[in-house]
């Protein structure tokens, strides 16, 4: 929604300036987006006068101009076709910079002749969209006048309308708002009826549909429609919108200003003598007047007549009765759609008109036959004519209903001590009715249906910095702790796993009885009686079926390599005691191809997970026991932890194929599963704190090295060097590529090594990453006897 400030002084009687009128909003709850100040745009520019045109003496085109300016007089070299002593125009000074081009402006010789400004034309200003010379302004115009009080330019304030706000898409709503606010009073000019001169021959007719319960209008004849007047355009083009006809520009200005959308018709044009609000029907279309063709359906609310749909009801009116120069009859609609059928309308066929927005969020139902009347008496002053009796058809929605509003609830809702004669204020000034303790919201705020929105109201416009602010009351901490032994160990668990590459998962605590039994479960007792699938109908004894699960299902959709880890509990009875905690992983081992062909047994890196995982829970040293492992483990390929010769801790391995066979899952899987409650509470110990990771904003990049080794030295005797060349910057060196062959000498071999810089500070010029490369080569020649390779 857009309005100048001009236009909003219509309805409010203020002298406030646009930046304490967009203060103004924000503070009442209108979100402005954005303020366009040609004041500030044009700040540089100023009127100034011609005094003298000669022609240039090195050039056919251009002249050379004595000009009258802000800044005294200035010699000016112009080539508009229009140049000439006498002509008041805009000028630009030197360093000024030219809105259409982002030129900024400098004191330069054109053709031997320095110029020393610019004399501007409306395309250079972005005031028109193209113009054959310089601006021709009023003569009566005094030099320094500003550019945009010259060119009656004014700021244009753009914001966000609330769906809840239908009333703020017309500029006299926005005043309303203002001058509760106390930044003005309040004058919205009042509508003054005009009466008709006959009675309307055309017909209004509503269907029970409930799509249209309220349609007004009239007829008036022997109007002119042509070009509307300046000051309408004016208003339109500095909102956005094209004028096209005074009929239609007359709709479009009462759209914006009191948020009541129209429609005019060419009465010759209409069939029948009779004009319906009904449902559409099948496979019934609309040539609407965006030149589109609609199909408007039983769900489509459509305007008819005798010759069937031509309009959409409350979005777009039809190109078949749309008004021209030739029309000198017109049916003026003012009507009320439901809301909930508009927006579907619009959304079902991708329209969002300015009237089909102000429907859809629901227009003010006692706004038909004023928003009628206003219309009427703009088109007798502009067009001319004679207007009819006005009709209304059907009966508008009805009041919200009023209610019982305590003042003392503000306070005690909001904290706001605000004296009753100041809420009674800003609710009268907000149009709302006051009949002692009771409340009648207007008929434009549909919105208001209890006192906590009545409280919103007050507040917003009191004031929200005026809020109090009470602290809460300090919170004692809760002795030892708030998380016991149990809680924070699978807190450290759940980030130390993470830390080491596993992904959490949370998976049924129940499995199929079949499943439960190959992992040491199944009793009777631990059958559901009422499962909620067939195949989870057993409590589960272990987390790694459903996690081997899991990872084949990620198998099966291209992530061969998962990694999962769950912390929940197992069943082993139907006893309280029965129910333990257990922390499970698997690991599926796919590694990436490698140069040399070898890899690494993931076991062992599953095995140093888990006594990584064990340290971090501070747990005590744990016998490692083989050949004893449960049956769902490969023989040699699992072991189990021990504390004592019968509390297992922990048991890990591999899974056996058999299991992975039946659970349809390729292997190999690699599991632990960990018995949380047997391990022993860890003996307090002090709290080492890391250093808080910092990330660095500026981009990494890396570079490349081939260095020539000797054949029998160890490869990874260039990688330490190279780290402790430059500590502050080198965050990692990675061996590639190692080769022997043609171009390598004989007993040498190339090993290339990537190393990746990562800048903290500012960006690395050429001659700092220069700098750090003549250092990695002098470490790895001192330390490896090392050469970069030529």
């Amino acid at each position: 929604m857009k309005f100048t400030l001009s236009w909003l002084r219509e309805h409010l009687e203020t002298d406030a300036t646009v930046a304490e009128v967009v203060e103004a909003m924000t503070m009442a709850g209108l979100e402005v987006e954005h303020v366009d100040d040609p004041g500030a745009r044009l700040a540089a520019f100023s009127v100034a006068r011609i005094v003298e045109a000669v022609q240039h003496p090195n050039a056919d085109r251009l002249r050379v101009c004595q000009v009258d300016t802000v800044d005294g007089r200035k010699e000016i070299v112009c080539g508009a076709p229009n140049a000439r002593a006498g002509l008041t125009t805009i000028y630009a000074p030197i360093g000024a910079c030219i809105p259409a081009n982002g030129l900024v402006l400098e004191a330069r010789p054109v053709r031997g002749v320095v110029s020393n400004g610019m004399l501007c034309s409306a395309a250079e200003l972005e005031t028109a969209e193209e113009s054959d010379g310089i601006l021709e302004l009023d003569g009566g115009l005094a030099v320094g006048t500003p550019a945009a009080v010259a060119l009656g330019l004014e700021a244009v304030i753009d914001f966000e309308v609330t769906p809840n706000r239908p009333d703020w898409l017309g500029v006299d709503g926005v005043a309303r708002d203002l001058a509760a606010a106390s930044l003005g009073r309040l004058r919205t000019p009042a509508i003054t009826p005009v009466a008709g001169g006959f009675p309307c021959p055309v017909e209004i007719r509503l269907d029970d549909s409930g799509a249209c319960p309220a349609f007004a209008g009239r007829l008036i004849r022997g109007v002119r429609n042509g070009p509307s007047p300046d000051w309408l355009q004016r208003k339109l083009i500095s909102i956005g919108l094209r004028p096209i006809s005074a009929l239609v520009d007359i709709t479009n200005l009462i759209t914006f200003d009191r948020a009541r959308p129209l429609h005019v018709y060419d009465a010759a044009r209409l069939s029948g003598g009779w004009i319906e609000a009904r449902l559409g029907r099948e496979g019934e279309r609309v040539e609407a007047l965006d030149g589109k063709t609609y199909a408007a359906g039983p769900e489509t609310c459509v305007i008819g007549d005798a010759s069937g749909a031509i309009g959409l009801g409350g979005v777009m009116g039809g190109a078949s009765t749309g008004c021209s120069e030739t029309t000198t009859d017109v049916f003026v609609e003012s009507a009320w759609f439901d809301p909930i059928r508009i927006a579907q309308t619009g959304r079902t066929l991708g329209i969002a008109s300015d009237a089909q927005y102000r429907f859809a969020r629901g227009v003010d139902p006692e706004s038909l036959l004023p928003g009628l009347e206003l219309a009427t008496r703009l088109i007798l002053d502009i067009c001319g004519g004679e207007a009819s009796e006005a009709v209304l058809a059907g009966q508008p929605p009805a009041r919200p209903a009023p209610f019982v509003f305590d003042r003392g609830y503000v306070e005690a809702l909001s904290g706001l001590s605000i004296p009753r004669e100041r809420i009674d204020g800003i609710l009268s000034a907000l149009g709302f009715g006051l009949d002692g303790e009771t409340v009648a919201p207007p008929s434009w705020r549909r919105d208001v249906e209890g006192k906590a929105d009545l409280v919103e109201e007050v507040a917003r416009i009191a004031g929200y910095g005026a809020l109090p602010s009470t602290p809460l009351p300090p919170a004692r901490p809760a002795p030892g702790g708030v998380l016991t032994v149990r809680q924070s160990r699978m807190r450290t668990a759940r980030r130390a796993l993470a830390a080491f590459g596993y992904a959490e998962a949370v998976t049924w605590s129940f499995m199929k009885r079949a499943t439960a039994e190959r992992f040491g479960g199944g009793a009777p007792e631990l059958v559901l009686s009422n499962p909620i699938a067939s195949d989870l109908d057993c409590m589960r004894p272990s987390i790694l079926p459903n996690l081997i699960e899991a990872v084949g299902r990620n198998a099966r959709r291209g992530y061969p390599d998962a990694a999962l880890f769950e912390i929940g509990p197992i069943y082993r009875g139907d006893q309280p005691g029965d129910q333990s905690a257990v922390i499970a992983a698997v690991l599926a081992p796919h590694p990436a191809r490698r140069w040399d062909g070898r890899s690494e047994d993931a076991l062992f890196t599953l095995k140093g997970d888990l006594e990584a995982l064990l340290a971090e829970l501070s747990a005590p040293p744990l016998q490692t026991v083989q050949g004893q492992s449960a049956p769902w483990w490969s023989p040699g390929r699992s072991a189990r932890l021990q504390l004592g010769p019968k509390t297992v801790v922990a048991e890990f391995g591999e899974i056996h194929p058999a299991v992975l066979k039946v659970q349809d899952v390729d292997g190999p899987v690699l599991a632990f599963e960990l018995h949380l409650d047997l391990l022993p509470e860890p003996k307090r110990r002090e709290v080492k704190t890391r250093p808080a990771f910092q990330p660095s904003p500026l981009m990494p990049l890396s570079r490349d090295f081939a260095f020539l080794l000797a054949e029998g030295a160890p490869a990874g005797d260039l990688i330490r060097p190279i780290l402790a060349s430059d500590k502050a910057l080198i965050t990692e060196a990675r061996i590639f590529d190692v080769y022997q062959g043609p171009g390598v000498p004989e007993g040498f071999k190339s090993v290339a090594v990537e190393v990746r810089i990562q800048p903290r500070e500012q960006t690395l010029t050429d001659a700092d990453i220069e700098a750090v490369s003549a250092r990695i080569v002098a470490a790895a020649e001192k330390a490896a006897g090392a050469r970069l390779r030529g």
